[in-house]
């Protein structure tokens, strides 16, 4: 590269941090927020500014980023309005699907952000509930590592075969449908007619891991729905969705963040192989010895993230409160610093 190119280069990025330092004084909400919503679970705010008017994607603990229906700035808040489904039955026992919606109100101070979320009533009533939650500021999306100069450290096999010695629920209070069978790491959550819903647990590795390569074989069957969660927070979605194309929620994509570039899964009933490797909160995935995903950044965590924090070591978690599914030869390998 020559020298006028790298100066070139040099003057557009002081321009640009320029550029970003004046857009966030005028607009301290701009960027990604780590959120902690009410009750615990991990939540994520993205705001930006699209011809001069901010713009907000939101994740509320489960399900997917998705945009808010209205965000604006007045004064030092920023408002932001959130649709939501939920069922509600009649007299009858009908059940019928309402939208409500909820209102959050949000103020900055330095790389903290403190918001108020205000429920409607979900049985139809005028009062609303209001809860106080906070967040920070995310830390900036390191550059995408050079994957080729990566070294990994020996392979921990991460399943035993024999029993869940390693492993254990992300809730204690769940119940627990895993165990290991004919050599493989089974899920069966069964249900029992007329009787009240089993809230079927997920299952984390005791350790936990900064980045790393991590394979697996995955049995999906027919109308089947898992998940990987890498560090504990970003899914790999475990689905039968073969013959669907790619999409933000099929096999092998950051659920509702990264789409595979193709589509590469397998008929319902076949072992697939997923290889994944997480550096520098950039991923990438081989779905059955193809490419999907080519070491991409992954903005922020996924719905039922154990928390929101991207800079802290996780586990390995598996999804077993969606459906039956069975995992064989789980092998991880850290990166070496």
């Amino acid at each position: 590269m020559t020298i006028r190119n790298y100066t070139r280069m040099f003057v557009s990025l002081v321009f640009s941090v320029a550029t970003l330092a004046g857009t966030a004084a005028e607009n301290p909400f701009l960027g990604q927020w780590e959120l902690t919503i009410p009750g615990g679970a991990a939540g994520w705010l993205g705001v930006e500014q699209n011809n001069g008017k901010p713009q907000a994607s939101m994740l509320w603990g489960s399900g997917s980023v998705d945009p808010v229906a209205s965000a604006k700035v007045e004064g030092d808040q920023l408002l932001l309005t959130r649709h939501y489904q939920i069922e509600r039955a009649d007299a009858a026992g009908k059940k019928t699907k309402v939208t409500l919606t909820q209102k959050i109100t949000a103020s900055v101070k330095g790389d903290r952000i403190q918001l108020v979320s205000f429920m409607p009533d979900e049985n139809g009533q005028a009062r609303e509930k209001r809860e106080d939650f906070s967040g920070r500021r995310q830390p900036p999306m390191p550059p995408a590592p050079d994957l080729g100069q990566v070294k990994f450290g020996p392979p921990i096999n991460l399943f035993n075969g024999k029993d869940l010695t390693g492993w254990r629920l992300t809730d204690p209070a769940a119940v627990n449908g895993w165990s290991a069978k004919d050599g493989l790491l089974v899920n069966n959550p069964v249900q029992e007619e007329g009787k009240p819903h089993k809230n079927y647990g997920n299952l984390r590795t005791d350790r936990e891991f900064e980045d790393f390569n991590l394979k697996l074989e995955v049995l999906v069957g027919k109308g089947q729905n898992s998940g990987v969660y890498l560090r504990g927070i970003y899914e790999v979605q475990v689905s039968d969705t073969f013959g669907r194309g790619p999409d933000f929620h099929n096999m092998g994509a950051i659920y509702s963040r990264i789409k595979p570039m193709v589509a590469a899964e397998k008929p319902a009933g076949e072992w697939q192989t997923l290889d994944m490797t997480l550096v520098d909160r950039h991923v990438t995935v081989e779905l059955n010895g193809k490419r999907i995903i080519d070491n991409q950044p992954v903005m922020g965590c996924t719905g039922g993230a154990l928390w929101s924090d991207v800079s802290k070591p996780g586990p390995i978690y598996l999804q077993g409160d969606h459906t039956g599914i069975a995992y064989r030869n789980v092998v991880l390998k850290p990166a070496l610093k």
